[in-house]
């Protein structure tokens, strides 16, 4: 039996590991569904962890990272109720008051009344590219930031390629507005 070939391989798949340079960093979880560190409040939603997920049924407001973020990766699983009114908000400028005027947004709104930016678009600058309706089950939003370069992926399916200059840089928040709002498994990687 001939075993150089194997250790030959076995060294050259290590190599190849040890050489290839990672463009982002490793994900990190920021909410696995049993506590809130690392998240402050923003408004009067009333926020409650329970079977593996935050969720909010009245008020309105936000969970807001404590960090900032410039170029990432988010990757966010949400349920939603068909009313709901909710988004992901990133790059805000104001960690005190987020708007869609001062932040990125990507939505979630199924019926929103102006459907131009439904769900998977960014509020005031992109719309989605396809319908694809979220209510009455989980999804998973991949969102990655780079440069001014926004793209918005909902369940597999890229909904939106635009480049933006208003913001660089700042917190994300998980916005509660109406209906019943559920995430799960928030997790970000920065890119390098």
């Amino acid at each position: 039996m001939n075993r150089v070939p194997v250790t030959v391989l076995m060294l050259a798949l290590a190599g190849t590991a040890i050489a290839s340079p990672a463009s982002a960093q490793e994900w990190m979880t920021l909410f696995d569904g049993s506590s809130l560190d690392g998240w402050r409040t923003l408004g009067n939603a009333n926020w409650k962890l329970g079977d593996g997920a935050v969720s909010a049924d009245t008020g309105s407001g936000f969970l807001v990272s404590s960090e900032s973020y410039g170029d990432f990766e988010l990757r966010v699983e949400f349920w939603v109720d068909e009313p709901a009114n909710s988004g992901i908000y990133m790059r805000c400028q104001d960690p005190e008051q987020f708007t869609d005027r001062t932040c990125y947004e990507a939505n979630i709104f199924d019926t929103r009344a102006d459907q131009t930016y439904r769900t998977g678009g960014v509020v005031h600058l992109a719309a989605p590219s396809a319908v694809i309706n979220t209510g009455g089950q989980w999804n998973t939003y991949l969102i990655r930031a780079e440069g001014q370069r926004l793209i918005v992926t909902l369940n597999g399916t890229q909904l939106v390629d635009v480049t933006d200059d208003q913001f660089n840089e700042g917190p994300f928040g998980l916005q509660y507005a109406a209906g019943v709002v559920r995430f799960r498994n928030v997790q970000i990687r920065e890119l390098d």
